[in-house]
């Protein structure tokens, strides 16, 4: 096999070893073509200085994997290394050499101590790190949207750098036990051992595991997709698939892709993404569950890369909208013009690649077309509305219990007195 080896963070090289070979043979094949001393060589993966006995399969080294050695005569005294930086994790009396074989995802735990018993039988260890046993199904850790070549939802590999030098020699004081760990900066430190580098804050981020990646080649990490490992149905089509994707409310629902993508199309069709001030336009869980707004955007990406267009296309239009501007509403065109105040004309200017240049609304014309005046109109005589979302709510007949029809909301209240519905409304004018 072929692995790309960075030495002393200045160049890299393919060095081609045997598939079952150990670190030790690694270093040789490396000490042989830099002509220095194998016992000065350190070689650093995923956060990690990797023993000699190690075989570069127990360490999660594929095919054109890349690992970096360092060089130097002794270790340096005012940069040591910790115990666990030096060390390789354990578990289940197997050895496991890289936090890529960590879960990460608190929905992964199991919650309850009979979920944990059956976990622990069947190899879970139910606290962040699970480990196959011989001849059970390999799980991904983690779940990527490769950018580059696959442009499809793919396993992803977790890796660390030094967040000063940039460099992957930096070996972790501990590892990461859960997301903010990895999302959030300044939350695990390290040693960098690149010369001349004092680093010591952890960078982690994700690439796509389906193909050989450069160093600058990163994919965007899809934290709610998570292997199905205790076979939950999906809350829609209730098909027990794998990955799976565990939306962020309190009961964890989970959904399966295609219906998760349906609901995204649905939901755009209609019109219907919520806006958040620091999200931008997300939706919540499937089931309605309160504060289960997706956080993460680019969980999006499912839609694929024409609805994705049109989600980001739909955000901006619904911007333009808020702040009080219009669509050119000339086919194929759609731009945003925010006029000023008082102006009677509205031209469509084509500026930076944007506008069709020619579309003129003036005040003539604009008298002409009062439809929306009207619909607003039409919309104020037959609704009323929610007291609790503010949605417009028509009633179209039957009696004053009204429930409101949004997925967020639910809200059931009094057509007449506009309160929550009680025990006063139900007893005083419920067929009124």
């Amino acid at each position: 096999m072929i692995v790309f080896v960075r030495f002393s963070s200045s160049h890299g090289f393919p060095v081609e070893v045997d598939a079952n070979a150990n670190i030790f043979q690694l270093k040789e094949a490396v000490a042989k073509r830099q002509g220095v001393p194998i016992d000065q060589l350190h070689v650093i993966f995923a956060g990690k200085e990797l023993r000699n006995d190690l075989t570069l399969q127990n360490c999660g080294l594929i095919q054109q994997s890349t690992v970096h050695v360092v060089q130097y005569t002794s270790r340096p005294t005012q940069r040591p290394l910790s115990n666990s930086s030096t060390g390789i994790l354990k578990g289940c009396g197997k050895e496991v050499a890289t936090f890529n074989q960590m879960d990460l995802s608190a929905s992964a735990f199991p919650r309850h101590s009979t979920d944990l018993k059956a976990a622990l039988e069947n190899g879970d260890q139910g606290h962040g790190s699970h480990f196959e046993t011989p001849g059970s199904k390999p799980y991904s850790r983690f779940y990527v949207y490769c950018k580059a070549m696959c442009k499809a939802v793919q396993p992803g590999k977790l890796r660390v750098r030094c967040s000063t030098c940039q460099q992957g020699t930096l070996t972790l004081t501990r590892d990461p036990s859960c997301w903010e760990d990895v999302l959030e900066r300044n939350r695990i430190t390290g040693v960098c051992q690149a010369k001349n580098c004092e680093g010591t804050v952890a960078e982690f981020y994700f690439k796509c595991g389906k193909h050989s990646t450069s160093e600058s080649d990163t994919s965007v990490i899809l934290n709610l997709i998570i292997p199905n490992r205790q076979n939950i149905p999906c809350i829609i089509c209730t098909d027990t698939v794998d990955p799976v994707l565990v939306f962020p409310c309190v009961d964890q629902h989970v959904i399966c892709l295609d219906c998760f993508h349906l609901y995204c199309v649905t939901r755009l069709n209609d019109r219907q993404f919520i806006h958040d001030p620091e999200l931008g336009y997300s939706l919540p869980c499937v089931a309605g569950c309160p504060d289960s707004l997706i956080k993460e955007v680019h969980h999006f990406r499912i839609l694929g890369s024409d609805q994705y267009d049109r989600y980001q296309r739909y955000g901006a239009e619904e911007y333009v909208l808020q702040m009080g501007g219009v669509l050119c509403p000339r086919p194929g065109c759609g731009a945003g013009l925010l006029p000023d105040a008082g102006l009677r004309r509205i031209e469509c200017l084509l500026q930076n690649g944007v506008g069709c240049g020619n579309y003129v609304i003036n005040q003539q014309a604009a008298q002409q077309t009062l439809w929306e005046e009207a619909s607003k109109q039409a919309i104020k005589e037959t609704t009323k509305p929610c007291p609790k979302c503010q949605v417009p709510v028509e009633k179209n007949g039957g009696c004053m219990h009204m429930k409101c029809p949004r997925t967020s909301c639910h809200f059931q209240w009094c057509w007449l007195c506009s309160k929550e519905w009680n025990r006063d409304c139900m007893g005083d004018h419920w067929f009124e």
